[in-house]
Order: C-alpha cells, then sequence, then structure tokens
C-alpha cells in the first residue's frame, strides 16, 4: 500500500501539534544519522539523481576494472561477472552455465576442493555465485584487509581451475538434486519450465538455466575444458571492487593477480533474434504437487535498456506493483477470486517479457481470473494510468535502487552487469533517470502494442490428485 493515495491522504489528515513531539525529532535524526552513515558515496546530484563515482582500467589481457572508494566500513566486495550463461549453450548440453558455476568452487592450482569457502568464511566474509540467461557472477565480501585474499582466490580458478572427471561427477549429482528441488518436486516448477519452453522460441532462451537431467548427464571431462577455455578468458570478464582502499593500490594488487593469465580468442556470438509471436500460445499442466490453481500469463516484450523497457517497468508497477496495484485490488480485494497477485517486466539482453502470475482461492476457475485480468488491462489502454499511479511506480522504483546501492556488493554486482549487458557502467548512474522521463503516454503506447493477445503465452496449472489420469492434451507432473 505504500505511495497509494489513500495512505497519503490518511498521513495529511493527521492533526499537527504546535509543539513538535521530542521522540519524534530524536526518531528522525537517528535516521538521518544511521542513512548518513550507510551510503556516504552516494553523491546527490541535480534533479534529485544519484551517482557512484567509480574509475576504470583495462589490463593487457583485456580484463576490465571498476573501482569504487568507499571508506564508511572496513569492508570489500569484490565481483567477477563473466558475459556466458545458458543462452551461450547448445542444445544437448543444456546446464552447462549452471553447472560451470559450480565446478569452480572444486580447486585450482593452489586451492583445494570447497577451500575457497572456508578461506573466505574464517576471515568473517560471505561468499556466493549465481548464473542466468545473460551471465555468471562470482562475488567475495571480506574485511578491507583480507583484500589479497580475495584477489588470489579469484585468481587462481581463473588462471588454473582443476577440471577432472571426479570434480565433474561430484557437482553434476549436485546440480541434478538442485533441479530435483528447484524443479522437479516444488510446486509450479514444471510450470515456470513449460512457460519459457512456449514462450520463447529462439533456443537461447528457450530452455531453463538448470538445464535437463540427459544433458547433464552427457556433459563430459572434454566438454567442460572446452567450455572453461571459450569463456573463461580475462577479456571476457569484468572485475568490480567497491570499498575500503585505496584504487592506485587496489590497482596495482589486481595487476599483481590478473594481468599474467592469458586472454583467449572471444567466444561466438549469439543470435537473439526472438520472431514476433503472432498467436496466443496456451498450454495446461497438471500438478500433483499443486494445492490451488495458478494462471500465469508473459507478453513478449523488448530488450532491457531501451525506452520501451523503462515503459513497461512502470506499466507492470501499475498493474502488480504492491497491494494497491490494479490487479490485487480487482482479483484479491474485490473479487476474491485469488489468494495472492504477483508479476514484473523481466530485463534481459534479447527479447524479455512482461509476467502476471495468479494463485487461485479453492472452487475459482482459471477463466474467470482470466477475464479479469484482461478486462483490466483493456481498461489501461483506454484511460492510460492515473498521476498518482504514474508517480507511485517512480517512488517505488527509486526507493529500492537507492536502498540497494547502499550495499557495496550490491554497486558491484550492477556495475559488473551494465557493462557485461550494454558495455555500459555508467547506466547504474542514469537508470533512475530513465525510469522518471517514462510518462502517462509511454505507458499507454506500450501496454497497447504489447499487451495484446496475439502476444500472450498462458499456462494454467490445476492440482491434480495422486493416481488421477490427467485429461487429454494436459501436460503432468
Amino acid at each position: 500500500m505504500r505511495n497509494s493515495p489513500w495512505r497519503r491522504a490518511a498521513w495529511l489528515a493527521v492533526p499537527r501539534s504546535p509543539t513538535p513531539d521530542p521522540r519524534l525529532c530524536n526518531g528522525i535524526f537517528l535516521a538521518l544519522l544511521v542513512c548518513l552513515a550507510l551510503a556516504p558515496r552516494l553523491v546527490a546530484q541535480p534533479a534529485g539523481s544519484i551517482r557512484v563515482d567509480f574509475k576504470q582500467t583495462t589490463l593487457k589481457n583485456g580484463l576490465r576494472v571498476f573501482t569504487v572508494e568507499d571508506h564508511s566500513a572496513p569492508v570489500v566486495a569484490l565481483a567477477v561477472t563473466y558475459n556466458v550463461g545458458s543462452r551461450d549453450e547448445r542444445k544437448g548440453r543444456t546446464g552447462f552455465a549452471h553447472l560451470f558455476e559450480h565446478m569452480m568452487f572444486k580447486g585450482s592450482e593452489n586451492v583445494g576442493s570447497g577451500e575457497h569457502f572456508v578461506l573466505v568464511s574464517n576471515n568473517g566474509g560471505q561468499l556466493n555465485a549465481t548464473t542466468s540467461e545473460d551471465r555468471t557472477n562470482y562475488f567475495d565480501v571480506l574485511p578491507s584487509n583480507q583484500l589479497d585474499l580475495a584477489l588470489f582466490l579469484e585468481a587462481d580458478r581463473l588462471r588454473s581451475l582443476a577440471v577432472t572427471r571426479e570434480n565433474l561427477d561430484n557437482q553434476r549429482n549436485a546440480v541434478q538434486e538442485e533441479r530435483r528441488l528447484r524443479v522437479d518436486n516444488r510446486p509450479y516448477g514444471k510450470s515456470d519450465e513449460l512457460m519459457q519452453e512456449t514462450l520463447y522460441d529462439n533456443f537461447a532462451y528457450k530452455h531453463s538455466v538448470i538445464g535437463s537431467m540427459e544433458d547433464l548427464n552427457a556433459a563430459t571431462v572434454e566438454d567442460v575444458s572446452e567450455f572453461f577455455k571459450q569463456y573463461y578468458s580475462p577479456s571476457n570478464a569484468v572485475l568490480t571492487l567497491v570499498g575500503d582502499f585505496r584504487t592506485s593500490d587496489a590497482i596495482a594488487r589486481i595487476r599483481k593477480n590478473f594481468e599474467n593469465i592469458s586472454r583467449q580468442p572471444a567466444p561466438p556470438r549469439v543470435d537473439m533474434t526472438e520472431p514476433e509471436q503472432t498467436a496466443e500460445r496456451r498450454a495446461t499442466v497438471e500438478d500433483s504437487l499443486a494445492r490451488l490453481p495458478q494462471l500465469d500469463i508473459a507478453y513478449k516484450a523488448v530488450p532491457g535498456n531501451t525506452p520501451d523497457f523503462y515503459g513497461l517497468q512502470v506499466l507492470s508497477t501499475a498493474l502488480l506493483g504492491g497491494q494497491s496495484s490494479r490487479l490485487y485490488q480487482k482479483l484479491v480485494k474485490e473479487r476474491e477470486i485469488a489468494t495472492s497477485v504477483g508479476g514484473f517486466m523481466d530485463e534481459k539482453r534479447g527479447t524479455g517479457a512482461l509476467y502476471v502470475s495468479a494463485t487461485l482461492r479453492p472452487g475459482k476457475k482459471a477463466e474467470d481470473a482470466e477475464a479479469l485480468i484482461y478486462g483490466e488491462i483493456e481498461q489501461l489502454k483506454k484511460d492510460s494510468i492515473a498521476d498518482w499511479e504514474l508517480q507511485k511506480a517512480k517512488n517505488s522504483t527509486r526507493r529500492a535502487f537507492i536502498g540497494g546501492l547502499q550495499s557495496s556488493l550490491r554497486r558491484a554486482n550492477l556495475i559488473g552487469q551494465y557493462t557485461v549487458f550494454y558495455n555500459d557502467p555508467s547506466l547504474i548512474n542514469l537508470r533512475l533517470s530513465k525510469v522518471a522521463d517514462v510518462t502517462k503516454n509511454d505507458v499507454l503506447r506500450v501496454a497497447s502494442r504489447y499487451l495484446k493477445p496475439a502476444n500472450r503465452t498462458v499456462i494454467i496449472t490445476i492440482p491434480r490428485a495422486k493416481g488421477a489420469v490427467a485429461p487429454a492434451g494436459a501436460t503432468l507432473q
């Protein structure tokens, strides 16, 4: 309900005392102190913008390095983002990018299997890695006096990863178990996978990041070695360091650890062409793990960091952002047909999509929920969004983005991602202005262009009792 018109009205209606409450004053004062302590490096700019002051350096082997000094706490956040994701995989070898994320923790020339975790944790730090369709990133957060450790660990595995049969089998099993947990044995897990397979035509996005059991079983040591050589090169990576250090000293340490690692030829470019969708696509899943029906709708849209993308972001907030959103009010509050409604505008380097998901109440029908959703979309196309909805979308986006920038790790990851995605690290300073530029006419235009029947994919999940036979045409889980 934040930023809703009735909440703002309630705030304005509160009687005001001529003498401020000292407890309120103390609370505001403490809140200001906390904000100043958390974000000293987020410099205010004209028109309410925020600037992250980064420096860029490129090593001889092509590694792009970005540094952001922040002396507010004795901590450093190191992120290494590689220009490889599941979109780089080929048929019969899906799940490789994610499998390789696991392999990168199985040791290298000077670091034993699993020792990366032990060294970081024993020094009071944290670490992890994530894989998406469009990139893979690794990060370490440590006390600033352990910067050398973070650089050494990342450089050693880039230089000399231990690719062995034993390590491959171990992590293959780990990834397959992860698939069972997240997809095969999770309610609506198969529905999510089916949505991706149905929505996209280009194989790059048509398959899931985690891959299939068959393809994971088919992976060989030779496959993994070739994948490492092709994509894990300094010239195919971005290193971002944020925290308590002196830039000149940090660059010298980065050069010492990384500059002698040989670059490799550039990997092949990925064809991200996605043909225009000309008719609605629809499928039904019978799910023995689901307890309630679920309706999932996706509208094929545009790549990220485009004018239409930002218009669709604002549109998705008006439709789906919080309890004041149109679809929550209509389906959950007014008609009581759904227990929850959510969704988002997905950001991809290639064609993204706007997703809508509604979990229905027992006994309610998916077709009734669909009719309500489409009715609200058509009403928005007719009348556009209200001024307060536009402002709410911009306010919530700004609050979430600036809140994230208070984290050194978040800044490191965003700079790395924007560089790999768009070759534009400065987007971290321009993002909010792009959202602020969206107008009501922009929202109306993108709604009319993308939220149309021929452009949508619909997946309906129906709970199935164990032992029941699925109807013809349904996908079993």
